[in-house]
């Protein structure tokens, strides 16, 4: 039986997070920089007779919104596949962490199953299949770093070499997690910041690296959620200067020195990762 193993699907940090406003059908403009991290997932595929899907470690009551079953049968529709695919997760990357952990393993799935049934789809194919199953998605199978807008849909590169690969950075995920809904839905949350520029980025991360911008949803998500002020108060003590990242309870900081995470609250979990900058499975579906 074919079968593909030890498949990553890293998280991702952002480095800043704007909210411009807001659609008429609800949705929310943003502007961000999504930054790939080492922190990632491990996921493993078998090929399976018929298109039968199944999903291991769910057991047997498969949700039917789980992200990379989704995945696998958006390919399936696509493409008429008559194969399908067992498929394991190791998952490392906390949930509600606002790191992309879900939509990371739904991208890796795309390419693994791209693949494993011999489709040979390009990425800009998989990408509009991705945009199906959630925002974050297509980044995840662009395979670097990059400039994102409108609803998380509009990717652009960043200039070359500007975020140098293999920085520290300390994310810590408190024991309490954050639904993005809840934040978006809530009357404080500011969103009419103005539109920031790559130019204007790229200028303030040469003269103060991860220094730009904020996080326009972290003071809504510290009233819904006070164990991300207490994770920043701790990195603010250990001193570094932290801010969160995404929709979720995680925060993160640049490591410009070490710090001892053993003095950090048991039910913590802190990692000190290092920035990718290519995404491990790059090269694993061929552009146009």
């Amino acid at each position: 039986m074919r079968a593909i193993h030890d498949v990553p699907a890293p998280a991702k940090l952002n480095l800043f997070l704007h909210v411009t406003g807001r659609r008429s059908d609800g949705y929310h403009l943003l502007q961000s920089v999504f930054m790939l991290i080492d922190w990632c997932d491990e996921l493993h595929f078998e090929l399976r007779t018929g298109r039968a899907l199944s999903r291991e470690d769910l057991g047997d009551a498969l949700p039917a919104d789980d992200l990379c079953l989704r995945a696998a049968r958006a390919l399936q529709a696509a493409t008429g596949c008559t194969q399908g695919a067992h498929i394991s997760i190791a998952k490392n990357i906390p949930a509600q962490a606002g790191m992309g952990g879900g939509s990371s393993d739904a991208a890796s799935t795309l390419l693994a199953l791209n693949q494993l049934w011999n489709l040979h789809l390009t990425r800009s194919k998989l990408q509009e299949l991705a945009l199906s199953l959630g925002a974050d998605v297509p980044f995840f199978l662009q395979g670097h770093d990059a400039w994102v807008q409108g609803i998380g849909e509009i990717l652009e590169p960043l200039p070359t070499g500007l975020l140098e690969a293999g920085q520290p950075f300390v994310v810590i995920k408190p024991q309490a997690g954050l639904e993005t809904s809840l934040i978006f839905s809530h009357p404080e949350l500011k969103r009419d910041t103005q539109a920031a520029t790559i130019a204007g980025f790229a200028r303030e991360q040469t003269r103060e690296p991860f220094q730009f911008g904020r996080n326009d949803l972290q003071p809504v998500a510290e009233l819904l959620c006070p164990e991300i002020t207490q994770a920043l108060t701790w990195l603010a003590r250990q001193g570094l200067g932290g801010r969160m990242t995404g929709s979720g309870s995680a925060v993160f900081a640049p490591a410009v020195h070490a710090i001892d995470s053993a003095r950090a609250p048991a039910q913590w979990h802190v990692k000190v990762c290092k920035n990718l900058g290519l995404h491990p499975l790059a090269g694993w579906a061929r552009d146009e």
